[in-house]
């Protein structure tokens, strides 16, 4: 509750006041994310070109932009959490690591194993109090991370309230995390990308399949765009496998590895699927990831990306 002082603070100017009444509703009753029974989100990695604080926050941004965008779930992204540490300037693809970026490698390790899970609990309650669910944390391990590394992120993720970690990571990186899946008893769902060329990677249908045969606890978290860019079939592929998916990825791309377009101008069946989890009424998230490059701000893009689907399920 807020006393008189902090509430004629906080309502100080029309801007102050709009987001203080919205975020008054969001505590007391939550941002609704169901629309005809299926549950819209976003994936928060939408909002990446958000700056962050003066103080360095980048979740303020993130929450403030999913309440004006009307989003009530998400799947949080894990660099959204974490601070920035200086990496220096990028090299040329293949060249090593600058001093610069192995000594930030090493500082961002450092804090993922020691900062205190309340960092994490407070996160949850700004969610929270805007009246927004964090269903998934998404959080890659690569082939970098120590196992202490990867196994801090079910911690990190329980703390934050969610049930699910999705994960951007590779074939043999998924067989040290499946112990640590079984040893939390947590959903750990794989997400792909469109590079077919890679046995490693998460891409094709076979890539998935042997994530699920490593664990019970192993899922999907397909991207319905880069599943479409890769030339496989989003549609058939969750008619047959909707039992072991978690939730999907909404952006249009063009087939044969094409490119992120506006929504409704590639080859993605955003429309379709989104009518297929209406029909059969199977409790898979739909999350918003915007990836083109559009005209207006993210969180501009991100309302159109919103209205094409609740449109899609009118």
């Amino acid at each position: 509750m807020y006393t008189r002082r902090e509430f004629g603070t906080l309502t100080l100017g029309a801007l102050a006041a709009t987001r203080l009444k919205t975020v008054i509703a969001g505590a007391w009753a939550g941002i609704d994310p169901v629309v005809n029974g299926v549950r819209l989100g976003a994936q928060t990695y939408s909002f990446r070109d958000l700056p962050r604080t003066p103080a360095g926050d980048a979740i303020e941004p993130v929450i403030n932009a999913c309440v004006e965008c009307g989003i009530g779930e998400v799947e949080l992204f894990a660099p959204q959490v974490e601070p920035v540490f200086n990496a220096g300037a990028r090299g040329r693809r293949g060249d090593p690591p600058s001093p610069e970026a192995v000594k930030a490698r090493e500082e961002l390790r450092k804090w993922r194993l020691e900062t205190p899970l309340d960092h994490f609990r407070e996160v949850k309650k700004k969610f929270d109090a805007a009246g927004i669910t964090i269903y998934a944390y998404n959080y890659s391990p690569n082939a970098s991370f120590t196992d202490a590394e990867i196994a801090r992120g079910f911690e990190m993720t329980k703390a934050l309230g969610a049930g699910v970690i999705t994960s951007s990571t590779t074939l043999d990186v998924a067989k040290r995390i499946a112990p640590l899946a079984e040893r939390h008893a947590m959903v750990v769902a794989m997400h792909g990308h469109s590079n077919v060329s890679d046995p490693n990677e998460f891409a094709t249908p076979d890539s998935f399949a042997a994530a699920l045969k490593m664990s019970k606890y192993f899922k999907v978290n397909l991207d319905i765009g880069h599943f479409t860019a890769a030339n496989f079939d989003a549609l058939a592929y969750i008619r047959q496998h909707h039992a072991d998916i978690t939730n999907l990825h909404l952006k249009d791309r063009k087939r044969n590895q094409g490119d992120n377009v506006a929504w409704g101008q590639g080859d993605t069946p955003i429309r379709e699927t989104l009518q297929l989890l209406k029909k059969e009424k199977w409790p898979i998230r739909a999350y918003v990831e915007y990836e083109y490059r559009g005209a207006g701000s993210p969180v501009e893009e991100v309302k159109k990306c919103m209205a094409f689907a609740k449109q899609a399920l009118a």
